[in-house]
């Protein structure tokens, strides 16, 4: 399966998809604070738990929730909003615009289609594929963190 990059931010917002809005701030630190309540369990979790097939699926959407929580905090800050079909890439493509690198981009894209693969259509996610996505992880969620630490 290959996954593209969503299209520009701009397109989101021409189209609707992601409108102007006065900045939030307390919503913001809201999503920031669930996001570091939720990376911490699931670091718990997966050190009593280990990664398995069991678990797997919701890893993964655990993950998924962590960055996206990250995300929209920062769309937050910045006077956004998303909503409707395609929110989600939306978001997604806002990444470019904060500085990401395509490839990045592509990751948290492609765990976008798998996460709604597994939500929605019952799709089983192996725990290959959850220890890729537990990796990167760990590696994207300071970069947000950062970058929100300087909007805020």
């Amino acid at each position: 399966m290959n996954i593209d990059l969503p299209k520009k931010f701009e397109y989101y917002l021409n189209k609707g998809v992601i409108r102007q809005c006065s900045p939030d701030k307390s919503r913001a630190q809201f999503l920031i604070d669930e996001s570091k309540n939720s990376f911490e369990g699931l670091q718990e979790r997966i050190k009593k738990m280990d990664i398995n097939e069991k678990n797997a699926n919701s890893i993964i959407k655990d993950c998924y929730d962590i960055l996206m929580e990250l995300i929209r905090a920062k769309l937050l800050l910045d006077g956004y909003v998303s909503s409707g079909q395609y929110a989600h890439e939306a978001e997604v493509a806002y990444l470019k615009n904060i500085g990401f690198f395509d490839n990045d981009i592509l990751i948290i894209n492609e765990l976008r289609y798998f996460r709604n693969r597994a939500m929605y259509y019952g799709k089983i996610l192996n725990d290959e594929y959850a220890n890729k996505v537990v990796k990167f992880t760990n590696m994207i969620f300071p970069k947000l963190n950062i970058i929100l630490e300087k909007t805020i």
